[in-house]
């Protein structure tokens, strides 16, 4: 077969969540799968972290914007390349397209109703966009992957798809995360010293950064160690804010804001902290979550949507709506250290179930039966 695979955003050099899911799926396949042709229709960028290979061809197409990348420049590439089956990762794919698709729909929170507004204009127009597109997309497709129970149960409840239309393939997560020993040097472009409660923090309300933050002020009142607070993925002005709206602009010292941090550190990030804080409302899967259990590191977690489902029913789970419960969490990792231990424990046992390999041998089973 000629398969074409969608990875518009790869090349960017500030990855995020879906960017690295069909980077890692195109590693995979380009390892276990020779008897196939693969085209990798992408963006021009920066890090170039793939390279063509004997089977598998990297195609850079420019367009000024995502729409008309994936409207018209993409599958006028994906026709001129003879592809027979277009697979489109990121949510979205050509509303007009006369090749086969298969969608890989991480979630459809883009569908579902909002508790309060999105500040993120970039985020806001991403929302609009899909609304706009996905309804126009999902009868043209041929199979929908989607990547746990949980979202697999939602879409097929939500938009009524005939049965046998979604497949729900796990993501794995990269061996690359492993525990690592203490490095100074790499601690010290974020941090300057270990043993410190981790968030990765976004201006998308489904991260509960508010909440986590509330909780984390609550943590402080009653530790005795009184641990600092790293926060990524988010501009220190807007945590300002946050403490200033709530009254919180005292704890500030204690939060370190490290905006974005390389995938290559993230090891080393997660080996030191004290504890992993993955307080979203909702996700359709969390790849941050393998993560940090695959580095020895403790987490709290939510109760709702999958997570659940990805950490382990006996994980160490909050619900994200109570500031409260996270900080009594947070408390107990630090009072109890046989708890945190096993969760410790239960997190390396939890992520050997999980792997790119596996993925992307189920990926093939589905091009296969298209």
């Amino acid at each position: 077969m000629k398969i074409g695979i969608e990875a518009q955003r790869i090349f960017r050099h500030k990855k995020h969540g879906m960017d690295f899911v069909v980077l890692e799926e195109i590693k995979q396949l380009q390892k276990i799968d020779k008897r196939n042709e693969y085209f990798i229709f992408v963006k021009p960028g920066p890090d170039r972290c793939i390279e063509s290979t004997v089977n598998c061809h990297v195609i850079e197409v420019w367009c000024p914007s995502y729409p008309l990348w994936e409207q018209v420049a993409l599958p006028r590439a994906a026709k001129r390349c003879g592809v027979e089956l277009l697979h489109c990762t990121s949510n979205t794919a050509p509303v007009f397209c006369s090749i086969p698709l298969v969608l890989t729909l991480h979630d459809i929170i883009f569908l579902e109703p909002r508790d309060r507004r999105n500040k993120s204009l970039y985020q806001n127009l991403g929302r609009l966009y899909r609304r706009m597109v996905v309804p126009h997309i999902i009868d043209n497709c041929r199979r929908i992957i989607t990547v746990s129970h949980f979202e697999e149960q939602n879409i097929n409840n939500k938009l009524n798809l005939p049965a046998g239309q979604v497949t729900m393939i796990y993501n794995g997560y990269n061996e690359w995360f492993s525990k690592r020993d203490y490095d100074a040097k790499v601690i010290g472009r974020y941090i300057d010293a270990p043993d410190y409660f981790f968030f990765l923090g976004n201006t998308d309300p489904k991260k509960n950064t508010e909440r986590t933050l509330l909780a984390y002020s609550q943590y402080l009142l009653k530790s005795k160690v009184k641990r600092r607070l790293l926060v990524a993925d988010i501009k220190a002005a807007e945590v300002d804010a946050i403490l200033k709206r709530y009254g919180m602009s005292y704890i500030r010292e204690k939060i370190v804001v490290a905006g974005y941090i390389k995938n290559s550190d993230l090891p080393n990030i997660y080996s030191s902290a004290f504890a992993f804080l993955y307080t979203s409302l909702r996700e359709s899967f969390g790849i941050p979550l393998l993560e940090a259990m695959a580095c020895g590191t403790a987490v709290v977690t939510s109760n709702t949507s999958s997570m659940p489902e990805i950490a382990g029913h006996d994980a160490a789970l909050v619900n994200p709506e109570d500031a409260d419960c996270i900080a009594t969490m947070m408390l107990k990792l630090e009072t109890d250290n046989d708890f945190r231990s096993r969760m410790i424990e239960q997190g390396l046992q939890r992520t050997r179930l999980f792997s790119w390999r596996n993925t992307a041998e189920q990926l093939l089973e589905v091009y296969a039966s298209v």
